[in-house]
């Protein structure tokens, strides 16, 4: 999901220990489906390995699989059948069209994008709008929305960000970081999921951040608690200890293999 946005912008235990467990290691490409289907045991509505599977999804997507980790990714979140899924900024629908498949007809996802995005790249929506125009696609809606007022058709289980929040924290300011957060807790359900994915800064570091785009997952959550999420857990699925953090995530050394946060949040049930 590192395009155009980048470029302008210079029960609960049982699910916890079982993917957080899952997580450290890697698995091949072949192995994700197997993974879903023993997280999905006792629950037939959660559908991450027809999801993960279905012939729908571009060989491109495919191909990707393996860094991204989609089963691990999509059962510690708690993606399940009839959900409303907000993703925003989805850049070329990658997680999109997994939630498609996972949340099925009785479920919707709105692919959210951002008005300054679009006020710099006009055509930014064309590969969203042609994903939500296949007939395997048609319950998902694309938005353009200010990402300080989401303002949704209804309220949603879950909003999803996936390689972004560097983007508004650094490209933008912490401000209209939070401003998101803000945003996104008033979308949600009460109870509602609240996931973030990032490249991972050295902690406490300092400089051109922007230009790395990274960012220290203690930004993210200190921000996230101060617009009244609950942290809930992080994952490990996407971590490499061997990234040495001071490299540009489009470095050839290490595109695509970066060290990565996952990290969950609630909004409070009352």
């Amino acid at each position: 999901m590192m395009t155009a946005r980048c470029a302008a912008l210079s029960g609960a235990a049982f699910w916890s220990a079982a993917v957080l467990g899952l997580a450290a290691a890697a698995f091949p490409p072949a192995a994700h489906a197997r993974i879903a289907t023993t997280l999905s045991a006792g629950n037939p509505g959660l559908s991450i390995a027809q999801a993960i599977s279905n012939a729908d999804r571009p060989a491109a997507d495919q191909a990707r699989d393996a860094d991204r980790k989609p089963a691990a990714l999509l059962a510690f979140a708690g993606v399940r059948r009839g959900m409303a899924i907000a993703d925003v900024m989805p850049g070329q629908g990658y997680f999109t069209r997994l939630f498609a498949n996972a949340v099925g007809p009785a479920g919707h996802v709105w692919a959210v994008e951002p008005s300054w995005l679009l006020e710099k790249h006009p055509g930014a929506l064309t590969p969203m709008n042609a994903l939500a125009q296949q007939p395997a696609f048609a319950n998902v809606s694309v938005v353009t929305r200010k990402l300080d007022a989401l303002a949704l058709p209804r309220k949603v289980d879950m909003v999803w960000t996936s390689q972004n929040y560097h983007d508004l924290y650094y490209g933008q300011s912490p401000d209209a970081a939070l401003a998101f957060d803000k945003a996104a807790f008033a979308a949600l359900k009460p109870g509602g999921i609240f996931m973030v994915i990032d490249h991972v800064a050295t902690p406490g570091a300092t400089g051109d951040l922007a230009s790395l785009h990274r960012i220290d997952p203690a930004l993210i959550r200190q921000q996230a608690e101060a617009a009244g999420f609950v942290f809930q857990a992080e994952s490990k699925a996407l971590a490499n200890p061997s990234d040495p953090h001071d490299k540009p995530v489009f470095d050839p050394s290490i595109r695509g293999r970066t060290d990565q946060a996952i990290l969950k949040f609630r909004k409070p049930a009352r």
